[in-house]
């Protein structure tokens, strides 16, 4: 069996956002297939990773990231351990992985969650031309990147000269392989929890709401969406709003109860969720890097309506009707496109979960593994 470290410098477990919570299944599914240890932040609940080994050798604080007393542990550690690859968690820590491979020759692999520079560039980071060059070296020295998009393999290998060989198709996964047979028991689940009629669509958004483009995301439905869905009566409808971190500000959206709008928090069961939605609501418009929340719902058979940002990353042929593209800002296609596709039902086909299904993601990442 392959042993393999890990680097992930931030808190995921237990997981709230899809980006911790991408972090949490893919260590859960690799843990499966290899012997694998996790060097992460003491801020974790580690007593959530059952099948694999964890180290909280990280500091809490920014400082981790320039803690120079790291390389020489880390060092020690693959040489005791006999480590056969080490992945890292995004670019943040290239210096150090440079170093490691350095003076261990250790197989380097960095996962890449999004291209970060562009990332930051659409939230308006002032330093984001520094990470953009910082990011390109990382990706240059290292032996595989694994992308969680085609796009953002694409630009690596067309921008920043990386060899094909190189990079490889990790993306986020989900942990059904088939269509879900109890999407009606969930709808009824929604339907009796909120006080839904029989009669009015299921609408749904979901994300960490301390999370700009998200909270952005949620004004546009509240300011612009809703007015649109509210104009046209025969249309019968609520929205169901899913997520921690709204700001104390809006009151747990009160003003807007009357207006078809049910805030449910921060939900443990979130499955339920998507299967019993009609429909998932995306108009997201910045953060780049594909949106967790839609690959979830569209393998849950739920058909998405996202803007052409908020559907960035996503394979759309895989998704044959269930994902549905408006223009960004578009806001009266994207009002018209919920009311004409409410209700209509497409089956996810078979090509989706065979590309988004982890066993299978994690069969691809065992053959890059095995290449050494």
């Amino acid at each position: 069996m392959k042993k393999v470290l890990a680097i992930a410098p931030y808190s995921y477990l237990p997981y709230f956002s899809g980006g911790q919570k991408f972090i949490a299944l893919f260590f859960e599914h690799l843990g499966n297939e290899v012997d694998l240890t996790v060097i992460s932040v003491e801020e974790n609940d580690f007593s959530l990773a059952k099948n694999y080994k964890t180290i909280p050798l990280l500091k809490k604080s920014f400082s981790r990231y320039l803690d120079i007393n790291l390389a020489a542990k880390i060092v020690s550690l693959v040489k005791k351990e006999n480590y056969d690859a080490i992945i890292w968690e995004h670019p943040y820590y290239a210096w150090l992985a440079y170093k490691v491979k350095r003076q261990t020759a250790i197989t380097t692999i960095l996962h890449s969650h999004n291209i970060e520079y562009q990332r930051f560039r659409t939230l308006g980071k002032w330093w984001w031309p520094i990470l953009k060059v910082y990011e390109k070296w990382f990706s240059q020295f290292a032996d595989f990147i694994f992308y969680i998009t085609a796009i953002d393999k694409k630009f690596a290998v067309e921008h920043w000269n990386v060899p094909v060989r190189k990079a490889i198709d990790v993306p986020f996964g989900i942990e059904i392989d088939q269509y879900p047979r109890d999407r009606e028991n969930c709808k009824l689940l929604l339907r009796t929890k909120h006080a839904i009629s029989e009669d009015e669509t299921i609408l749904l958004f979901n994300g960490s709401l301390d999370y700009k483009p998200n909270l952005d995301a949620l004004i546009v439905i509240l300011k612009q969406i809703n007015p649109i869905l509210l104009s046209h009566k025969s249309f019968k409808y609520k929205i169901l709003i899913c997520g921690k971190g709204l700001p104390g500000e809006l009151n747990e959206l009160k003003e807007y109860k009357n207006e078809n709008i049910i805030y449910t928090g921060f939900v443990n069961d979130i499955e339920t969720y998507f299967k019993g939605a009609d429909l998932f609501l995306n108009p997201v418009q910045a953060g780049g890097g594909i949106k967790t929340k839609m690959v979830e719902a569209i393998g849950f058979g739920t058909t998405v309506v996202a803007t052409s940002s908020g559907a960035i990353g996503i394979e759309p042929e895989l998704c044959a009707g269930k994902l549905i593209v408006v223009e960004d800002g578009n806001w009266n296609v994207f009002g018209r496109a919920v009311i004409e596709y409410a209700r209509l039902e497409h089956v996810t086909p078979h090509e989706y979960y065979n590309y988004y299904y982890y066993r299978n993601i994690v069969k691809n990442i065992m053959t890059v593994l095995n290449r050494n």
